[in-house]
């Protein structure tokens, strides 16, 4: 059975934020990454509930390498001198909404890397975001108490945001099944 329902943006429409998690992404030789299993969740509810523990609204987990991989149920990008960066696969959920993020900045030539990074590269990054289906797109304000340089009305995040705010909202291809 397969089910809908109207709700709303699981974070709301308030710039997240972020702390840098004491929390993992499961080990890939642990887990399957690409299953979106009850079990996966575990450690991102502790992620989430030490940050807010810390004064944080969300979390931020590292891979077992120390890169950064994503949040506790949100892939993560950032943006650094007009391009936008994200984990590769291997070590993070392979999301639909990410899916669709890289797809919007393909049709609208906004530059994108997969890469490793560490945390203290987004200290010096000008905006970032989390996206995934229940967060949708929504900006990050801070990653430790380091407020980002780029207001996020201002940042690719923002034009990413509105781009897919457009697809999802689109109702030319909605119909019934009677």
């Amino acid at each position: 059975m397969i089910t809908a329902w109207d709700w709303g943006n699981y974070f709301g429409d308030q710039s997240q934020r972020v702390c840098i998690s004491s929390f993992q992404r499961p080990n890939p030789k642990s887990v399957r990454m690409e299953a979106k299993a009850c079990g996966h969740y575990v450690n991102s509810i502790m992620a989430t509930n030490e940050a807010k523990q810390r004064g944080f609204d969300e979390a931020l987990m590292l891979d077992m390498n120390g890169f950064v991989a994503e949040g506790p149920g949100a892939n993560f990008f950032f943006e650094k001198e007009g391009v936008l960066y994200t984990p590769p696969l291997g070590n993070i959920l392979p999301g639909i909404t990410r899916q669709t993020v890289l797809e919007i900045c393909r049709e609208m030539d906004l530059p994108v890397e997969e890469k490793f990074f560490r945390p203290e590269e987004l200290f010096e990054a000008d905006s970032a975001f989390f996206c995934g289906t229940a967060a949708e797109v929504i900006g990050i304000d801070s990653v430790e108490g380091q407020v980002f340089s780029k207001p996020w009305k201002h940042s690719m995040g923002a034009v990413v945001q509105e781009a897919y705010k457009c697809i999802v909202l689109d109702k030319s291809y909605s119909y019934v099944i009677v």
